[in-house]
């Protein structure tokens, strides 16, 4: 709570949202009452910055770490986009949509050749995906 008995402008997002539509609502809260960048540009910035230092921690072995470091990579993401007017929650289903489309071809094209996916190569499968990118 804030001095004064006052509840925290973040207490009325809850926390049962899905994740990232949890993030895009604190940080529009937040932006509500002036914690917020103008524009799109210093939140890249800081997506750049939390990137590096994710990308520091991989391979460390510091497995909790890492996690918290990829959470606030998801979160400065979810930042630039909103500062973009782009629904991360909207966009992720839009791309899980796409992805399992994509895939739906792979197996598919390789069932027609009698094989599965653990049968073949990575090339052969990312080959199939440019395809079924093609057909869209």
């Amino acid at each position: 709570m804030q001095e004064g008995g006052r509840k925290s402008v973040l207490g009325g997002v809850p926390v049962h949202l899905p994740a990232l539509l949890r993030a895009q609502r604190m940080q529009e809260k937040a932006g509500g009452v002036g914690f917020d960048w103008k524009e799109w540009e210093p939140a890249w910035e800081k997506l750049n910055e939390e990137l590096g230092e994710f990308k520091e921690l991989i391979g460390s072995g510091k497995s909790q770490e890492l996690a918290k470091e990829f959470g606030d990579v998801l979160f400065s993401m979810v930042n630039v986009g909103r500062l973009l007017k782009i629904n991360s929650e909207d966009s992720l289903r839009l791309t899980n949509t796409k992805f399992q489309s994509r895939f739906n071809y792979i197996e598919e094209s390789l069932a027609e050749q009698g094989l599965r996916p653990d049968e073949v190569s990575l090339e052969k499968m990312d080959a199939l995906w440019d395809e079924a990118k093609k057909l869209e």
